[in-house]
């Protein structure tokens, strides 16, 4: 039997497999059930055939690097390899496990069942990217059982907290665990026909405006730190206008440009009452960084805009404080690896493929960037990434298990 036909008759295991990852709620923040997840992934990938172990984070880089609210919650990142007999050059699968958390209602109540309904299988990180790994392992499942032997040496590596920057997964991953890689590809970012060659970056930031408190019957008496933070949204439109003609055309033809979202999180301060005038209040940025930006130079403009907006409103005065940063990456794709990716869609898939660069970050550009190797983003992808009803497709998912083993079984670098 080949690996086609094998995947085609196990559909049923991808199926049963990925409803196992996602009744493991690996809710991130704060980090649930990583010690689960990571121990099943170790089995699963020791079934495949690979040589597999779970490296945990040191408690002290741990407490370094989380939120005191977090440091109860260990870290592991799951890395197997599988060596080929006279195979040279070694492909790095890369897929996080962890999930945002789950809010309003799900049309079969707990999003962490993995209720499968008229071909879509419906969850938390059913797109988001546990279908990647189940699809990426039945893949290596059916090259054991056809006797099919891959022509790249094979590392996987299952890693923590891409949702929210990485530092103790797949930055954690490049500089610490004993992987040498040739090409990586890291199973989202494209799906479909598009593969990705890229992805935007972005800065976080948090904006506090600081009034003075009053009692609501003399609100001359205070500054009213509302008021302030009102005034100096409204300004943010010159920045979004300034960045709007600044632009990065993709190779699919697709025109990208900086993006600048605001209040995905605000606040007032404490001590709150609707009689009093507010004495504090906080917003966030979210300021999404181009291929050809660098994170560095985007914060620096965005805080001496912010900083020369309050400027001009008065009694303004803020602090900014950093959330996080991820940064964009950007490769043409030249090298053969993107043309025989590119090839294994098109066979499976039928239909000619495209190169894109997503509009969201991902984990590519710790390969890309810290390891400077060819990388690409490929994945069965889904529906409502991050909302309600998540779900994905099982046809989808046999197709990106498909075309993995099509690119293990046809490509020698």
């Amino acid at each position: 039997m080949f690996p086609s036909a094998y995947l085609d008759a196990h559909a049923a295991d991808l199926v049963a497999l990925l409803q196992r990852l996602v009744r493991i709620p690996t809710v991130n923040p704060p980090g649930h059930n990583y010690e689960a997840i990571t121990s099943l992934l170790v089995d699963e990938l020791a079934e495949a055939g690979l040589k597999a172990r779970r490296f945990g984070i040191p408690a002290a880089l741990l407490r370094k690097t989380l939120p005191a609210a977090q440091h109860a919650f260990p870290r592991y990142n799951v890395l197997g390899k599988l060596a080929v007999r006279d195979a040279k050059k070694t492909v790095h699968f890369n897929a996080h496990y962890d999930v945002v958390p789950v809010s309003g209602g799900w049309r079969h109540g707990d999003a962490f069942t993995g209720k499968v309904d008229k071909g879509w299988i419906f969850g938390r990180g059913t797109a988001d990217m546990k279908g990647s790994i189940a699809s990426l392992l039945l893949a290596l499942r059916a090259l054991r059982a056809t006797g099919v032997a891959p022509k790249l040496n094979v590392e996987v590596s299952f890693t923590a907290d891409e949702e929210t920057d990485s530092a103790l997964g797949a930055g954690w991953l490049v500089r610490h665990a004993p992987i040498k890689p040739d090409y990586a590809i890291v199973m989202e970012g494209g799906e479909g026909r598009s593969v990705c060659c890229g992805h935007n970056g972005v800065v976080w930031l948090n904006v506090t405006v600081h009034g003075r408190a009053a009692h609501g019957s003399a609100p001359h008496k205070g500054i009213n730190a509302l008021e302030k933070m009102a005034a100096l949204v409204l300004a943010c439109d010159e920045h979004k206008r300034r960045l709007a003609t600044r632009t990065f055309t993709t190779p699919e033809g697709v025109v990208m440009r900086p993006t600048l979202n605001l209040g995905g999180v605000f606040a007032s301060g404490e001590g709150g009452k609707i009689n009093t005038v507010p004495a504090l209040a906080s917003f966030s940025i979210d300021r999404r960084v181009i291929a050809i930006e660098t994170v560095a130079a985007a914060e620096r403009e965005l805080r001496a805009f912010l900083a020369a907006a309050a400027r001009k409103i008065p009694g303004c005065r803020i602090t900014i404080e950093k959330v996080s940063d991820n940064h964009p990456c950007f490769q043409v794709p030249a090298d053969p690896f993107f043309a025989a990716m590119a090839g294994c869609v098109e066979r499976v898939r039928r239909e000619k493929t495209v190169f894109s660069v997503s509009t969201g970050f991902n984990d590519m550009h710790f390969f890309a960037s810290h390891l400077k190797i060819p990388t690409l983003g490929y994945g069965p992808g889904g529906e409502a990434c991050h909302a309600i009803d998540e779900r994905a497709a099982v046809k989808e998912l046999v197709a990106g298990a498909k075309i993995y083993a099509e690119l293990l079984t046809t490509f020698a670098g």
